[in-house]
C-alpha cells in the first residue's frame, strides 16, 4: 500500500472515531467502540506506519484546539499517547510537536490541564530516552524483577457470580487465560530488549537477526541482556538532563555484544536488505480473575499481592496480620503504658521474687522493656484516597503509586481493581472499600505501600427492546458516560460485546491467533483511565427497636423504602386517625436538612402519609451535583453532598362527594434525613437495588454522608480539643466525607 493510501486509510479511521464522539447515542445500547480498537490494530500489524498516524492525530488535535472543540481533545491525546508507547522510529520533531501542544493545554481548566501535564512529562522522558514507556509498562504489569525499577502492578477482575451469568464468567476467563499463556516472563523480556534496541537504533537495527538471536538465547543470557537494557535506560532517564547521544552509545554496545561484530558491519553499510519491520507486541497486563463470594476477599487479595512470594501463606487469624514478613522500612518506637518500674505493676501480673529475698530490693527499681507500638508522626492523618494527592497521576511515567506517604516507605505496588456488573456490584464494592478504609484507620498497613485504583465496566442483563432505554441497574454507568464521553464510547459499549462473547462457542484451536477485543479494551481502560470521579458514600443507621443499638450499612446509589403490609407486633398499637384510608401508606415523621444554594443549614420537620420513599445519590439527568467532584478536595464541598429524595405521598382532598385520596410525588434535596414510622407500620429498606441487602421490620432510619473513618488517636485528639474551649460537635463536623474514586479517562469534563 502506497504512503498516500495508508494516510487516507488512517484519516478515515480517525474521522470515524471523531464522529462517534460527536454523535449522541443511548448509553449501553450502541455498537460503537470498534473504530478506536481497529485503529490501534492497524498500527500493530504494520508498526512502520506509526509515524503516519502520529502526524494525523497531531493535526486533528491542533485543529480541535484552534476551533475550541474541547470534548475531542482528551480522546485524541490519549490515543496519541497509546500509539507512542508502542511505536518505534518516531522522529524528535514529532515528539517536540506533541510536547509543545501539551504545554499549550496547561492554560485550560481541569481536567484538560491535568491530562496534558501528565502527557507532557511522559513525552519529555520518551523523547530523550526512546523506549522508556514501553519498558516501564511491561516491567510493572508483568512483575519482572528489577532493582532499578521496582514498581509492580496487578489487575484484579472481580465478578459476582450471583449477578453475572456463568457463561459470561467462563467466556471472560477463557479469553484472559488464552492471552496470558503466551506472555511468559522470557517472552516479555525479549519484547523489552527488542523494543529498546529498535527504538534507539532505528533503521540501523537488524530486527530479523536480533529476534532470531533472542529466540535462541537461554534464560540466563536473556536475563543478562534484559537487566543491561533496563540499567541503560533507567540510568539515563533518571538524569536531570538526559542525553540521547549517551543513551544511543550504551545501547549500541549492548546490540554489538548481542549480535557480535557482524552487526557493526551491517549497520555501517546500511543493511539495504532489511526485512519488514516486525511487530513487537505490548503484552496485556497480568490479570487475576476472582468470583466475589467473601466480604473480606478484596482485602485478602491485596494482602497477598503485597506479601513476598516466599511467604504466600495467610495466617488463620487475618486480623493479626500486620505486614508480618515484610521488609522493615522504618523503625518501631517503644512506648510504655506504665511507669516502667516493676514495683508499680498490679499484683499478680507477673511472679515477683520473694519479698524477703535480696533480689527483691534490686528488682524494685529495675525497668521493664517498653511495649512495642507503632507510632505515627503527631501531625499525620490517613489520606482521603489510596491514590495519594489528587489530580496528578504517573507524573514521571511511573505507576500512580509512585511517592511516599511515610518516610522510608515506598509505594511500589499498584492494585487495579476492576469490577464487572451493575449498580448492585458497585454497592458491594462500596461496602468493601469502606471496610478497607475502616481497617486502615485502625491498622495502617496497606495504604503506605499500595496505590489502589478502582475501575468499573457495566455488564447488564439483556434488555427487552420495548423496555426503557435507560436500564434501571445501570444508572452509575450512564452517569459516567455523560460525564466522560470517551468512557461512554470505549467502556459502556463493551456490554453488548461481552454478552455476545458469552453466546459464542469456545474456540479450542489454540494455534489460531485471535484478536481479543474485550481484553484489549480492558487493557486500554486500565492503562489510560487515570482520572478519577469521586462518589460520596452514604451511611444509614437502621433501627428495628428504638431501645437497641442500630445496624449500620453503606449505600452508593440508592436507598428504597417501602411500607410493610403487616403491623408492628408491639403492644398497644396507637389508634388509627379518623379518615385515614385502611392499608394505604403510613404516617411518617421526616426530619431533614434542606439543601440550599446559600449552603446555610435549614432543618425541616414534616409529618405526612406516604407509601414509599426513594433516596438517590446519583443525579438522574445531568452531571449537576457532581460537577465539582473532579478532585478529592473539591468533592467535599457542601453542594456535592446531596441526596435526591422522592416521597410518594397520599394527598387528601375534600369535595361535595366526600373525601378522596390521590398519590403525589414530593421531591427535595438534602444531605441528612431521618424517617420514623408514627402509626406502628413497619418499613422495608433495600440498599443499592440489591435484594440481598434488604432490611425488614424497620421502625426508624437515619441516612447521611459517611465520614472518613478515623483512628482512636484522632478521636482522642478531637476530644482533647474540647477541653481547650472548642466544641466536639464542630470538630466532628470537620471530618471529611468518605469518597470512593472510580477511574475514567478524563474525569468530569467542564
Amino acid at each position: 500500500m502506497e504512503s498516500s493510501d495508508v494516510e487516507l486509510d488512517f484519516q478515515r479511521s480517525v474521522q470515524a472515531v471523531l464522529r462517534e464522539l460527536n454523535t449522541p447515542a443511548p448509553a449501553l445500547q450502541s455498537n460503537r467502540g470498534m473504530w478506536r480498537w481497529s485503529l490501534h490494530k492497524k498500527v500493530e500489524r504494520d508498526p512502520g506506519k506509526s509515524s503516519v498516524l502520529v502526524r494525523i492525530l497531531l493535526r486533528e488535535l491542533e485543529k480541535a484546539e484552534s476551533e475550541d472543540v474541547r470534548h475531542v481533545i482528551i480522546p485524541l491525546l490519549l490515543t496519541l499517547m497509546y500509539v507512542l508507547t508502542k511505536a518505534t522510529g518516531i522522529t524528535e520533531d514529532l515528539y517536540h510537536r506533541a510536547y509543545t501542544f501539551c504545554t499549550r493545554l496547561l492554560t485550560l481548566p481541569a481536567p484538560y490541564s491535568t491530562v496534558a501535564l501528565d502527557c507532557a512529562i511522559r513525552l519529555k522522558t520518551e523523547a530523550a530516552v526512546p523506549g522508556t514507556l514501553f519498558q516501564r509498562t511491561v516491567i510493572a504489569e508483568q512483575n519482572l524483577m528489577s532493582e532499578l525499577y521496582p514498581y509492580q502492578e496487578r489487575v484484579f477482575l472481580f465478578v459476582d457470580p450471583e449477578l453475572v451469568s456463568a457463561s459470561v464468567c467462563s467466556a471472560l476467563l477463557l479469553e484472559i487465560e488464552a492471552a496470558q499463556e503466551q506472555q511468559t516472563p522470557e517472552a516479555c523480556m525479549r519484547h523489552v530488549v527488542a523494543h529498546a534496541l529498535q527504538a534507539a537504533l532505528g533503521d540501523a537495527c537488524h530486527t530479523g537477526a536480533l529476534n532470531r538471536k533472542l529466540q535462541a538465547s537461554s534464560r540466563r543470557i536473556l536475563e543478562h541482556y534484559f537487566h543491561a537494557v533496563v540499567a541503560a535506560i533507567e540510568q539515563v532517564a533518571s538524569e536531570d538532563s538526559p542525553s540521547r547521544l549517551g543513551h544511543l552509545e550504551r545501547l549500541e554496545e549492548i546490540y554489538c555484544s548481542l549480535l557480535g561484530p557482524a552487526a557493526t558491519r551491517k549497520r555501517c553499510v546500511g543493511d539495504l536488505l532489511q526485512d519488514r519491520l516486525p511487530s513487537i507486541p505490548l503484552p496485556s497486563p497480568y490479570i487475576t480473575f476472582h468470583l466475589w463470594t467473601d466480604q473480606e476477599q478484596l482485602w485478602k487479595e491485596l494482602v497477598l499481592f503485597l506479601r513476598p512470594r516466599s511467604q504466600m501463606h495467610l495466617s488463620a487469624d487475618l486480623e493479626a496480620l500486620d505486614l508480618q514478613g515484610f521488609r522493615p522500612d522504618w523503625d518501631l518506637a517503644r512506648v510504655s503504658t506504665d511507669s516502667g518500674i516493676e514495683r508499680d505493676l498490679p499484683l499478680g501480673s507477673d511472679e515477683l521474687p520473694d519479698t524477703s529475698s535480696a533480689e527483691m530490693e534490686r528488682a524494685a527499681l529495675q525497668r521493664r522493656g517498653g511495649i512495642k507500638k507503632r507510632v505515627w508522626p503527631p501531625d499525620f492523618s490517613m489520606p482521603g484516597s489510596w491514590d495519594g494527592p489528587p489530580g496528578l497521576h504517573r507524573r514521571t511515567g511511573r505507576p500512580s503509586g509512585d511517592g511516599e506517604l511515610l518516610p522510608g516507605v515506598s509505594r511500589v505496588h499498584t492494585a487495579r481493581v476492576l469490577v464487572l456488573g451493575d449498580d448492585r456490584m458497585l454497592g458491594r464494592l462500596a461496602q468493601a472499600y469502606y471496610r478497607l478504609r475502616k481497617r486502615e484507620s485502625k491498622k495502617f498497613c496497606l495504604t503506605p505501600r499500595l496505590s489502589l485504583q478502582l475501575y468499573y465496566i457495566p455488564v447488564l442483563a439483556p434488555q427487552d427492546p420495548e423496555a426503557s432505554r435507560k436500564p434501571e441497574l445501570g444508572e452509575l454507568a450512564s452517569f459516567l458516560g455523560r460525564a466522560d464521553p470517551w468512557y461512554e464510547s470505549t467502556v459502556n459499549t463493551l456490554c453488548p460485546a461481552i454478552l455476545k462473547l458469552a453466546e459464542m462457542p469456545p474456540c479450542l484451536d489454540t494455534s489460531r491467533t485471535v484478536d481479543p477485543f474485550i481484553l484489549d479494551v480492558i487493557t486500554y481502560y486500565v492503562r489510560m483511565g487515570t482520572q478519577p470521579i469521586f462518589f460520596h458514600l452514604y451511611k444509614v443507621k437502621i433501627f428495628t427497636n428504638l431501645s437497641h443499638d442500630p445496624t449500620e450499612d453503606i449505600f452508593l446509589t440508592e436507598l428504597k423504602v417501602k411500607i410493610q403490609d403487616s403491623k408492628s407486633p408491639k403492644e398497644g398499637s396507637s389508634p388509627r386517625r379518623k379518615g385515614a384510608p385502611e392499608g394505604t401508606g403510613a404516617e411518617l415523621s421526616v426530619c431533614y436538612q434542606k439543601a440550599l444554594l446559600s449552603h446555610r443549614p435549614r432543618d425541616v420537620t414534616v409529618s405526612l402519609r406516604a407509601t414509599g420513599l426513594v433516596l438517590k445519590a446519583i443525579p438522574a439527568g445531568d452531571t449537576e451535583g457532581l460537577s465539582h467532584c473532579t478532585s478529592q478536595n473539591a468533592a467535599s464541598a457542601p453542594d456535592c453532598t446531596c441526596l435526591h429524595v422522592s416521597v410518594t405521598e397520599v394527598v387528601k382532598s375534600s369535595n361535595l362527594a366526600g373525601r378522596s385520596f390521590t398519590m403525589g410525588t414530593n421531591t427535595f434535596r438534602t444531605s441528612n434525613i431521618q424517617v420514623q414510622s408514627q402509626d406502628q407500620r413497619l418499613l422495608t429498606l433495600c440498599l443499592d437495588k440489591d435484594s440481598r441487602r434488604t432490611f425488614r421490620d424497620v421502625v426508624r432510619f437515619e441516612a447521611g454522608p459517611c465520614p472518613e473513618p478515623c483512628s482512636r488517636a484522632q478521636k482522642s485528639k478531637m476530644a482533647g480539643l474540647n477541653s481547650h474551649g472548642q466544641e466536639t460537635e464542630k470538630n466532628m463536623a470537620k471530618l471529611s466525607p468518605l469518597l470512593m474514586p472510580i477511574n475514567t479517562f478524563s474525569g468530569i469534563t467542564q
